[in-house]
């Protein structure tokens, strides 16, 4: 990919490139999101970027940590988008580099809607998502032609000006065959009390992975009613993404298959 500056800008505007780091793997950025950051002007990072990716960022860019964390933004929201703009509006190639992909829980579609109401032009680069990266280099498909036809991706954190009070767990019990949660592990055990109240099998398997494709990734696996004593004993703390459902127990393969003396992921 060629980024041509003079492309990217309007009469008076740059253009924002909201970028896909992937989970963290540095492996696992698109070669168009690692052209982005050889060229940008400007990079809006987030928290849960890997280091060897915002290694990648040009020298000569200017780089801003704009990241969230429970309990500590280094800026709100709308000071971030009011940054995307300013910036837009003096330099040809900013990207806001968002973890895994702009569009799953990463409030890219919001990022584009002020930006574009804004007359900011405005491109997309997808990234993987954890919900699909971090089982998989657990061992855990979200789909199985034998265990699971059917999978849910669903925010376990929510914000309180959101568009809806909460997600209907008790619904979700039901959706389909595999869940996988973000965000998810501070709300777990009002999650795991709602889908069992609402008739989900306490011995249905769980797996949660922290730190997903990183080479400090971290899996406990139990059940529905073992999972939160699992976690105490173990001190497992987010970031992670649970996955719920049969899926879980192909787990076991990837770690016999294993060979020791190779590193893990």
């Amino acid at each position: 990919m060629k980024v041509d500056s003079s492309q990217a800008q309007t009469d008076c505007c740059g253009k924002v490139y909201l970028v896909g780091a992937g989970p963290g793997d540095p492996g696992l950025l698109t070669l168009k999101g690692k052209t982005l950051l050889e060229c940008a002007d400007v990079v809006i990072y987030d928290a849960l970027v890997s280091p060897e990716i915002l290694a990648m960022i040009s020298a000569q860019a200017e780089k801003i940590h704009a990241g969230k964390r429970r309990g500590q933004h280094s800026l709100l929201q709308a000071e971030t988008t009011q940054l995307l703009i300013d910036k837009a509006q003096t330099h040809a190639v900013v990207v806001r580099l968002k973890g895994g992909d702009p569009f799953i829980f990463g409030r890219g579609g919001e990022e584009m809607e002020d930006l574009i109401r804004a007359g900011i032009s405005v491109e997309i680069i997808p990234g993987i998502t954890a919900g699909i990266a971090a089982p998989a280099y657990a061992g855990i498909p979200v789909t199985h032609r034998h265990y699971s036809s059917s999978v849910t991706f669903v925010t376990g954190h929510e914000p309180v000006e959101k568009y809806r009070p909460h997600v209907n767990w008790r619904a979700m019990a039901e959706a389909s065959e595999t869940l996988v949660i973000y965000m998810g592990v501070h709300n777990l055990p009002h999650i795991l009390s709602e889908l069992t109240a609402a008739g989900k099998d306490p011995d249905t398997p769980i797996a949660l992975v922290r730190w997903g494709t990183r080479p400090d990734q971290e899996e406990l696996v139990g059940t529905l009613a073992t999972i939160l004593s699992q976690m105490a004993a173990a001190q497992f703390e987010a970031p992670a993404v649970a996955v719920i459902g049969n899926v879980v127990n192909l787990h076991s393969l990837l770690t016999e298959s294993r060979p020791q003396s190779l590193p893990r992921r």
